[in-house]
């Protein structure tokens, strides 16, 4: 038997409820016993740099001696590789021989127990779930999506036999899962909330969580608001290109992973989602974080709110004051009287970002933009063009756009295709060459389906085109 099925957990193809008892594994081998509690950290040291301590960083290397009338009270011994043979010292290596040689250790039989704390999920699963007959089709389901307390996983059809027992064992291995929830759409439908139909496989069915982002705190009901921890990359890279006291507008705002960020960082937000359970978490998120100053929600419909969100702001005046921490003191009046302000923000006029995080449609929201700053009532053109470069440092808004493309090694192919959708939607020629365009790969959600985000400036042509 090799090494790795030794510490391999016992096989059991015909499991469907979950028995944590059947998963024994008991292996001998070999310990050194170590005469005096002074030398266990120098014997542990040594034998390590000798290779002669046991393979595996899951089981306790330092082990009670089996024999304590022997070893006495509170005797230890180091735990030896399966090949180091108690009784035959040419399985030695020279470290051992001389530590035993000059008395230090004594090298004693050892049967080690593992038992199911000690196997990962990914062998208890190999241990349960049929093999494929490819091997190089045959893969343990491992990944899920975390919100709070609640694990989402996608299952397979060829799994579903087996979907308890995936849910029990993965809760049992990661101590922060309470429910695990499997969805139970059919694949590539979507409602326009993009929530989903699920079934529970573990634990309570509660679906109220709570849970941290970007050093802000979020509560809501999973089951009735779009959420996606896979996007906390893309979260912290585009909140990371915002700039304090500048404008973002958020059009397909969620419960606020972009807003409530990006209003921490002392970013003015405009937050819209079109769902009414996300526009109610929204708040939430609000009060939570303490961003009220900077965070404004909305829940209208994104391709009206992309251009009175803009109008809107216009003829806006907010501005946010932020004060020192001090604490008042009764023995000193002065201490009571109103501090300066330590930085007043003042609202912009002109957006600065407008994030689109709507893959799947995202991208036909753009005719929004076009004629966006043409026709504001009371406003004339020229009156907004006086706000914007080069009679000051505003320029017109990035616009972040989120959408789905297929997946190559080097994304060209894609970046094109991009390029000529927007191109399409604007009515207005982008391609990769444009100044300031990006396009970003975010993650792969499939295996030939990518999701992009693509940056570009909103051109001056369609923001100020007649319409």
């Amino acid at each position: 038997m090799s090494a790795s099925d030794m510490f391999a957990p016992p096989v059991n193809r015909a499991m469907k409820v979950l028995d944590r008892s059947f998963f024994q594994r008991t292996i001998p081998t070999s310990a050194a016993r170590i005469f005096s509690q002074k030398d266990i950290s120098r014997c542990r040291l040594e034998l390590e740099k000798s290779k002669d301590i046991i393979g595996t960083n899951r089981a306790l290397l330092i082990r009670s001696d089996p024999d304590q009338e022997r070893a006495g009270a509170g005797g230890k011994c180091v735990l030896l590789r399966p090949e180091v043979i108690h009784n035959d010292p040419t399985t030695w290596s020279p470290k051992l021989r001389d530590l035993e040689q000059d008395g230090t250790v004594g090298v004693i039989p050892y049967q080690l127990h593992l038992d199911y704390n000690y196997f990962s999920y990914t062998e208890i699963m190999n241990a349960i779930i049929t093999q494929s007959e490819t091997p190089e089709q045959h893969e343990v389901p491992t990944g899920f999506a975390l919100a709070g307390h609640v694990a989402h996983v996608n299952l397979r059809e060829r799994y579903l036999p087996y979907k308890h027992l995936i849910a029990t064992v993965l809760a049992d291995k990661n101590p922060q899962v309470r429910t695990v929830i499997n969805k139970v759409d059919y694949v590539g439908t979507e409602n326009e909330f993009r929530t989903f139909q699920y079934e529970v496989l573990h634990g309570p069915d509660d679906m109220e969580v709570t849970l941290k982002e970007q050093d802000c705190t979020f509560a809501f009901d999973f089951a009735k608001v779009y959420w996606n921890s896979r996007l906390h990359t893309e979260h912290e890279r585009l909140c990371g290109i915002f700039k304090e006291g500048e404008v973002v507008c958020d059009v397909m705002a969620g419960i606020g992973p972009f807003a409530i960020p990006a209003g921490k960082k002392k970013c003015f937000v405009y937050a819209n989602d079109l769902n009414p359970e996300s526009y109610k978490y929204l708040n939430v998120a609000i009060r939570m974080n303490k961003v009220g100053d900077f965070v404004r929600p909305f829940n209208e419909d994104g391709h009206e709110f992309i251009k009175t969100a803009a109008v809107e702001l216009l003829r806006a005046e907010h501005e946010v004051a932020i004060y020192p921490k001090k604490k008042t003191s009764r023995s000193n009046p002065k201490a009571r009287s109103p501090p300066r302000p330590l930085k007043t923000f003042v609202q912009p006029k002109i957006m600065s970002h407008y994030v689109m995080n709507l893959p799947a449609s995202a991208i036909t929201f753009l005719p929004s933009f076009i004629g966006l700053y043409s026709s504001v009532p009371g406003m004339p053109s020229s009156e907004i063009r006086k706000l914007l470069a080069p009679h000051t440092e505003q320029k017109l808004p990035m616009i972040h756009v989120h959408c789905f493309s297929t997946k190559s090694e080097d994304d060209v192919a894609e970046t094109k295709e991009i390029c000529e959708e927007i191109s399409r939607q604007l009515q207005y020629e982008i391609t990769p060459d444009t100044p300031e365009l990006q396009v970003w790969d975010v993650r792969d959600v499939a295996p030939k389906k990518r999701m992009f985000c693509a940056s570009f400036r909103l051109p001056e042509e369609v923001a100020f085109r007649e319409v």
